[in-house]
């Protein structure tokens, strides 16, 4: 947003909408769960107006962020990680442990999630809550289940702004966990510095079901439940693991992908894990990657807001909506092409848009 555009908007706020963005954002860069929790709930919000004051309120939280990241010589102030897996890979158990340990270090640690299947459900698969009992209780640790509306670019563009809002209350570590179905992984990947997948020491078969494409954005593969009767497994999938990532194309110039194990149950390996992620964030710092990533990233979110709305600008339209039932019909009646309709759809969308 511009400047004056900005400004604009921010003329236009009413004097209550003002005390609202200024009590929010004093409450959240002081670091209050209470401000950042309800922050983030006015950038999920679907009501147009709520809408325009959430996009005020980033703005000065990111130009928050800008100061600090200057006085921080121009590096980023919080380290984003990306965590999937397939069901049964133990991402809970893994964040609880790892977020623990973390918050037990003096960092302060927030989890959110992205669930995709709370968009048709209404609800986050996840009670995360429930599951991250420790860490739920943790004063220096804030867990927010994914937003059950919308699409999956409505949950990620949410997720986005939940990032910088987290960052803004001081959260130098977050950890962005989806469940890993459909897009989701890729839309995930698309907004940390470090994506990690997490695998269950599980027979071959069970892993056809990671995509390749997934495996290629990994920085990191961890192979979790790594004890008792499972450490030979884990091992042979280790193995495995390995062997594929040496067969595809390296993601950048200063960091090899690993496959390593953990078990969240006796902690083996946990600590070690963490010091491969910070050895991985020095050294995309130190050559310059990391910041490149994150304006590689920005370009990729507003493209992906600019496709999200104008699909829904174009699907509102009256004369759309007019002619849209019968020639969805006529297409899977076979008599006009889905190109010819489309065609036309775009036809009636532009010669009755105002100019």
């Amino acid at each position: 947003m511009s400047s004056s555009a900005l400004r604009q908007h921010i003329q236009d706020l009413s004097g209550a909408e003002q005390r609202l963005l200024d009590k929010l954002y004093e409450g959240l860069i002081g670091g209050q769960r209470a401000s950042l929790a309800e922050s983030i709930t006015l950038v999920e919000t679907q009501h147009p107006r709520k809408k325009e004051l959430a996009q005020v309120l980033l703005q000065r939280v990111l130009a928050y962020r800008r100061e600090q990241e200057s006085r921080n010589g121009g590096k980023p102030v919080a380290f984003r990680v990306g965590l999937s897996g397939p069901p049964g890979a133990g991402k809970s158990s893994f964040i609880e442990v790892v977020g623990k340990m973390l918050t037990g270090r003096g960092h302060k640690v927030s989890v959110l999630a992205v669930d995709p299947s709370s968009c048709t459900t209404g609800g986050s698969l996840m009670g995360d809550k429930t599951r991250m009992t420790e860490l739920s209780r943790d004063m220096d640790a804030f867990i927010r289940p994914s937003p059950a509306s919308g699409t999956l670019g409505g949950v990620t563009r949410t997720t986005n702004e939940a990032v910088v809002l987290c960052e803004g209350a001081g959260y130098d570590i977050v950890l962005v966990e989806t469940v890993g179905v459909g897009q989701s992984e890729f839309a995930v990947a698309d907004m940390v510095d470090m994506f990690v997948l997490l695998i269950p020491p599980a027979g071959g078969d069970e892993l056809q079901g990671i995509k390749r494409g997934i495996i290629e954005r990994a920085d990191l593969v961890v192979v979790t439940k790594a004890d008792g009767d499972l450490m030979g497994p884990a091992r042979r999938i280790q193995a495995e693991y390995t062997s594929a990532l040496k067969l595809l194309r390296r993601q950048s110039k200063s960091w090899n992908p690993e496959v390593v194990r953990a078990s969240s149950h006796t902690n083996d390996g946990i600590p070690e894990v963490w010091a491969m992620l910070e050895s991985y964030r020095d050294a995309m710092l130190a050559s310059g990657e990391l910041q490149g990533r994150r304006r590689a990233q920005q370009k990729v979110w507003m493209w992906s807001l600019i496709q999200d709305n104008a699909l829904a600008h174009f699907q509102n339209h009256p004369s759309v909506r007019g002619a849209l039932p019968q020639l969805e019909q006529r297409v899977t009646r076979g008599e006009i092409s889905p190109g010819l309709a489309a065609d036309l759809l775009l036809k009636a969308f532009t010669s009755s848009s105002p100019k």
